[in-house]
């Protein structure tokens, strides 16, 4: 393992993060905040609570799930594209540094960004609700592997653009609505059965889901089934890097 190489990549990818602080935490930030108090106040006032808990604090997990999954996929995606860009990526191609090196350096990064903008974002829910974790250890597993999982499949969409569009495209009509349609603002029980059943299709249920229950011990599905969805959504992203590398797709022409 080449520590020096990986540090490299993980390191730069930090240092772009402070020299943005605004666009990459300050922003999610404030947008998640007004989510929260138009949320929170509009509806919140007509549904005093879901399942025994106050509305304004049942959505605060979906609300962090919402910024982790979106800025994963957007800082991943943009840290592998810029170097494919301005031609960069074919000097690290033929650096002495492996492709499980190059993908730990720009996902770790990633993730590790994502977060702490989770925690930065959960924090300040927590002064507008009290809050209360019941599984501490569940809440950062599940935030770790959704951050990391995501991160990876940014770094899938980073890698097949071949525009600034395209690097939008999924993210902005694949990606937000499952999350919005995932159950963020709302329990999936409460829906009809036969929208229910169409909802429980939406991967993204079962990560906000799993998450929401290491809060409150709600949960919209099984935690079992949660963390295998999410774990096999991981294997996945995996995989396409893995063949993504084998091949060269968007990498060697």
């Amino acid at each position: 393992m080449n520590y020096r190489a990986v540090g490299a990549i993980y390191k730069f990818e930090m240092a772009r993060t402070w020299r943005t602080l605004l666009q990459s935490i300050v922003s999610p930030v404030v947008s998640t905040s007004l989510y929260f108090v138009v949320f929170g106040a509009a509806i919140g006032s007509r549904i005093t609570s879901v399942e025994g808990v106050s509305y304004g604090t049942f959505i605060v997990p979906g609300l962090v799930m919402l910024s982790v999954l979106t800025q994963s996929i957007a800082n991943a995606s943009f840290g592998i594209y810029f170097p494919k860009f301005v031609g960069t990526i074919y000097e690290l191609l033929s650096a002495p540094v492996s492709y499980f090196e190059i993908v730990l350096g720009y996902v770790g990064a990633a993730a590790t960004k994502s977060i702490v903008l989770g925690l930065i974002i959960l924090a300040t829910a927590g002064l507008f609700v009290p809050l209360q974790i019941h599984h501490p250890v569940w809440m950062l597993t599940f935030l770790v592997l959704t951050a990391v999982t995501f991160s990876l499949f940014g770094f899938i969409i980073g890698i097949w653009a071949d525009g600034f569009e395209k690097l939008q495209m999924i993210p902005m009509l694949v990606v937000t609505p499952l999350t919005f349609l995932g159950g963020s603002f709302y329990s999936v029980n409460m829906l009809p059965s036969g929208w229910r059943t169409l909802t429980l299709l939406n991967p993204v249920v079962y990560l906000i889901s799993g998450f929401r229950w290491s809060f409150y011990e709600i949960a919209d599905v099984s935690v079992g089934l949660s963390i295998a969805i999410t774990l096999s959504f991981l294997a996945l992203c995996m995989i396409a890097v893995w063949w993504i590398f084998k091949t060269g797709y968007r990498l060697k022409n």
